[in-house]
């Protein structure tokens, strides 16, 4: 293998890479080995590399990822410590700290500042400001600005020109346009004109300018937009820079304070002086709008600067992200320093500043990938042999290489190759280890530093070209082979990841020439689209839409889309973006490359129990937007639809939810699917819409349920849970209105049963009726709500009815009045209370989808279950109480029998004690609904349900109508009323003298009590006694009496004969 395709073919494997990571490579490749192997350590969980080139902390950190590692955290000391030692590596190397958070997409904040400024035209030459202060002399000194130049102005200017009384010259930043359109920088310090070699471009937006200077070193230099673009040392004086000087602005002072020339045309804005030297992680903060942290010697205030009549002042616009990798780079990044004569030593060191650094990955991985390496250098497969025979053609290229991260152009050239080899060995296809090195130069690729391209196609090539290859490492054809590579790669959305960082970081470049551009292949649809919000060069600023769908078939007739709302782009425009880029992608071959035997954890729906919860899988493509504001990444909420990609078999049950793939969840495994910010908006035959507040990589995840019944076990339930419904309907109204015909007599037991009754008849009418309600939404919701409410009213008087007898048992010292506020209190305030609350909290997710009933897939439903399984548990307390005190009665009973029938009548009174009070008791305590917690267990248990609730209400009737001893008693007595005034219109009687009390067998006496229905009423005074004398003339038939009432009247007692006597008729 020659030398150039060695250095070509690194960047295809881990352990090449590691072999021939140092830039100057010695002759004996035995010794050379010997080296890499003290750059290794392997303990009994992790394999740490440590990589003997300087990058900086970002580069470092997505090295490490693209080969399948990650920079090794500060927290695992050990093995780093041991592998510098073994390395005898003495200077500082990067590691990842845990407790900072990684760069994120910037919310929808406000991204732009407004700043006064003052504008210099170019209609007059003698525009300037000075600063109005003081400077002592300094030793050190940085000054930041912000500008922006006129870009018809061609010649040299002065952005700022300081002069001392004796030195005019001392400290100057100028400009000037070369021939390719860029504006370069140089400083003049102590006289001293250093060259110009700092630029940005001359296109009329603001840019932000650092300069620095320290006398210690002579250091210096020079910041654009928060990149350092010139630095050096030395000069020809080692002095401070002296004091009580003039700072001027825009002019050039060949005199001191006068005498301008060289005038600056354009905008100044946002000056700021130090008395020290920034570091180049300050720097970059402050052009992110950072707030400034180090004291400053001058802070940017217009009433500090006097200027001449012709500069004005206006008002300036700026982009400030301020992002929180920012703020990361603005307190440093973490470094380990450690070697075999000191202690190891934690810093903070620039964010940018070019470092070595450890990789560390698991043990079994780096195994596998030396496998892999190893396979390869043995037996090449036919890809990797056409791969190295075109390299041959790429050998200038390739050698050029001196490292891992190689130029766009070089990056470019391997792209092309892989794909003619992918085509020339299409039939023979990828094997696991081509599938690897093919991830890794993507992962290459993706993190290849932004470069001008050298021809206009090359970027546009080389997005061709990258597409292609992910596309044929995610074919459906691979997914074998994708599990037997699934101990080094994190999983197909490791390609989605580099797509993503690809396109982002080329859009700009991407979108130089064009406002639309499209990739198509068979697994995969990038569609790239620019708008100019503000009105632009390319543009109005009217949006053409951001809506992106895949690509479109035959058989497929609701396409999956993703859309960002109208009004999410309006807001970007009031915010002051000027630009918007959407880059949208379509995979449509992901779900068969996930492991379909590994589930993915969700928490389940809950459902009313005909279902049973099997697992959650991948069911649709994934899809994804990233939306860029001048050119910088933001978070906006999205819309978007996909289709379900599964086959529904026979029994089984799908719930989509909406998903995305979130690689910050699980980074050790490359992440894993959320759920959190997204939402269903509605479900349909075959594909659903979703709604998520921000963007990354959407895909619809599908719990799976096997159905427990069947739709023929369904429609019967459903059917019998009506005629069930009417039947107790009809005994719970037959119940109530004998109660209110047969004058049952008052009580706190009868007023609870009426209570009881009327919420359990309102409830079960509802449940009948909302089957025709549920075609309308109102009606529907206005349905559930009463329905929730008078349920719980019904569970309610059935804990009433609990608390009621248990004051029967245990002696409670309470009023009946009191009592029975309570219970009205307990039965009607409560539910109208926990209705009234629940809607109040979660109205949105009150009502279920599909029918009229509290929403079981959140947790409105707690607010039915949670007290109705109070309820139950209270009741069930109640009844075991009962139960031991009708026992303990039994027995009491028993010991008074004879012994010789003591046992035989102990057995039967036990048995009869336990089974009574639950038969009498189960309907009005609801604990026949503790069948509702079992009913997911099997259908039968769901039969049994239906029918011990349906038919409650024929049971109360049954149990406290037919054969209840007070109805029953009302019921004789209205009988007897009706016989004896029957018997009174067939006889003569001598005198009358009404009376509702049943003959007796006896002589009673007794005084008349209003209250008693026991006693007789008379005609004499209200302050006069009676006896009534009632007896039972057996010679008569049962339907003839006689009756003697003696009354006092003036002292003396008369009889008054009342006889009935048969008439005949």
């Amino acid at each position: 293998m020659t030398g150039a395709l060695h250095t070509g073919l690194m960047l295809f494997s881990f352990v090449v890479v590691c072999e021939s990571e140092p830039t100057h490579a010695g002759p004996d490749r035995a010794g050379d080995l010997h080296e890499q192997s003290k750059l290794l350590h392997l303990t009994s969980n992790w394999a740490f590399h440590l990589v003997n080139e300087s990058l900086d902390f970002s580069g470092a950190d997505r090295f490490c990822r693209g080969q399948f590692s990650s920079l090794v955290p500060v927290e695992d000391r050990g093995g780093v410590l041991e592998l510098l030692q073994q390395a005898a590596h003495r200077s500082p190397v990067w590691v990842r700290d845990p407790a900072k958070a990684a760069s994120k997409p910037l919310a929808l904040s406000k991204q732009y500042l407004q700043f006064p400024a003052l504008n210099f035209p170019r209609d007059s030459r003698e525009g300037f400001a000075r600063v109005n202060m003081s400077f002592p002399a300094l030793s050190s000194i940085s000054v930041c600005v912000r500008v922006q130049w006129n870009p018809e102005w061609n010649e040299v200017s002065t952005i700022f020109s300081y002069a001392a009384p004796v030195f005019t010259n001392e400290f100057q930043l100028r400009g000037q346009v070369d021939m390719q359109g860029r504006i370069l920088l140089a400083l003049i310090i102590h006289g001293k004109h250093l060259p110009y070699k700092a630029s940005f471009p001359n296109d009329g937006n603001w840019h932000h300018i650092c300069v620095t200077w320290r006398l210690s070193n002579g250091h210096w230099a020079i910041y654009v937009d928060g990149d350092k673009k010139d630095m050096g040392s030395g000069s020809d004086t080692s002095r401070n820079i002296y004091g009580d000087g003039i700072l001027i602005l825009g002019q050039d002072q060949d005199s001191f304070g006068g005498n301008f020339t060289e005038p600056f045309f354009g905008n100044i804005t946002d000056l700021n002086v130090w008395n020290m030297s920034l570091e180049t992680r300050h720097v970059r903060a402050l052009s992110a709008c950072s707030s400034k942290t180090q004291e400053l010697l001058f802070s940017w205030n217009l009433e500090h600067v006097s200027s001449h009549p012709v500069v004005s002042e206006v008002q300036a616009l700026l982009f400030c992200p301020a992002a929180v990798h920012q703020q990361m780079e603005l307190q440093g990044c973490r470094t380990l320093q450690g070697g075999s004569d000191q202690p190891p030593l934690l810093g903070l060191t620039d964010c940018s500043d070019p470092l070595p650094f450890i990789c560390r990955s698991s043990r079994e991985r780096f195994l596998k990938m030396k496998q892999i390496s190893d396979s390869q250098t043995s037996q090449p497969t036919a890809f990797m042999n056409q791969l190295m025979k075109l390299s041959n053609h790429s050998q200038a290229v390739l050698g050029q290489q001196p490292s891992g991260r190689g130029s766009l152009s070089q990056v470019s050239a391997l792209l092309e190759v892989s794909v003619q080899a992918l085509q020339d060995t299409q039939q023979e296809g990828l094997q696991p280890a081509d599938m690897v090195s093919l991830i890794q130069l993507l992962s290459l690729a993706a993190d290849v530093p932004t470069q001008p391209p050298t021809k206009e196609t090359s970027i546009q090539e080389l997005s061709q070209h990258f597409i292609s290859v992910a596309d044929s490492i995610i074919s459906a054809d691979n997914a074998l082979k994708w599990q037997a590579i699934k101990e080094v790669v994190n999983g197909p959305m490791d390609v989605v990841n580099t797509i993503d960082q690809m396109v982002t970081s080329l859009s700009a470049s991407l979108m130089a020439e064009t406002d639309h551009m499209t990739i198509l292949r068979p697994n995969i649809k990038l569609e790239v689209q620019q708008q100019w919000l503000q009105g632009g060069s390319r543009g109005s600023s009217e949006s053409r839409g951001s809506s992106f769908c895949g690509p479109e078939t035959e058989r497929l007739t609701n396409l999956d889309c993703i859309s960002v709302p109208n009004q999410k782009i309006q807001d970007l425009h009031n915010n002051g973006f000027h630009k918007l880029t959407l880059v949208n992608t379509w995979y449509g071959s992901l779900r068969p490359l996930f492991n379909r035997e590994e589930n993915i954890t969700m928490v389940p729906t809950v459902t009313d129990g005909s279902q049973r919860y099997l697992g959650t899988v991948l069911g649709s493509s994934v899809i994804s937007t990233t939306v860029l504001g001048d050119d910088q990444p933001l978070s906006t909420a999205v819309h978007f639809q996909l289709q379900h990609r599964v086959q529904n078999p026979t029994g089984t049950v799908y719930d989509p939810v909406c998903a995305f793939w979130d690689f910050d969840l699980n980074p050790e495994a490359g992440g894993w699917w959320n759920t959190k910010g997204c939402d269903v908006v509605s479900k349909h035959y075959g594909y659903t819409v979703c709604y998520c507040n921000h963007t990354t990589n959407f895909a619809l995840l599908l719990q799976v349920y096997e159905a427990q019944r069947s739709p023929e076990n369904e429609k019967a339930l459903q059917v019998l849970t009506f005629i069930g419904c009417g039947v107790s309907l009809c005994g719970l109204l037959f119940t109530f209105i004998l109660f209110i015909a047969v004058g049952v007599p008052k009580s706190d037991r009868t007023t609870v049963h009426k209570n009881l009754i009327v919420a359990l008849s309102v409830a079960e009418l509802l449940l009948m009726c909302s089957d025709w309600a549920s075609a309308n939404e109102a009606a529907c919701f206005m349905v559930t709500a009463l329905l929730h409410l008078f349920f719980m009213a019904s569970f309610s008087w059935m804990l009433v009815e609990g608390l009621l007898l248990w004051s029967k048992v245990v002696s409670v010292n309470i009023s009946e009045d009191r009592r029975m506020k309570l219970y009205y209190i307990i039965g009607w305030g409560l539910p109208v209370l926990i209705v009234g609350v629940t809607l109040a909290v979660s109205v949105d997710e009150y009502k279920a989808e599909d029918h009229c009933w509290l929403n079981v897939k959140t947790d409105t439903i707690w607010a039915f279950v949670g007290p109705v399984i109070f309820v139950l548990a209270v009741n069930a307390v109640v009844l075991c109480r009962v139960v031991m005190v009708t026992v303990s009665s039994a027995r009491r009973r028993a010991k008074m029998l004879s012994p010789s029938s003591a046992s035989k009548m102990q057995t039967f009174d036990l048995t009869w004690a336990v089974t009574r009070p639950v038969l009498i008791l189960l309907p009005v305590l609801g604990l026949t609904w503790l069948c509702g917690v079992l009913v997911h267990l099997s259908v039968v248990v769901a039969y049994v349900f239906i029918a011990l609730n349906a038919l409650q209400g024929l049971y109360i009737f049954l149990v406290y109508a037919v054969y209840n001893t007070e109805v029953r008693n009302a019921i004789k007595r209205i009988k007897e009323k009706r016989k004896a005034l029957s018997f009174t219109n067939c006889s003569q009687p001598t005198s009358f003298l009404p009376s509702q009390r049943a003959p007796i067998t006896s002589w009673g006496r007794s005084p008349p009590t209003p209250s008693s229905p026991d006693t007789s009423e008379t005609s004499g005074p209200p302050s006069s006694t009676s006896t009534s004398l009632v007896i039972k003339n057996e010679s008569f038939r049962k339907e003839s009496f006689v009756s003697f009432s003696l009354n006092p009247a003036s002292g003396n007692q008369v009889v008054q004969l009342t006889g009935y006597k048969p008439s005949g008729c």
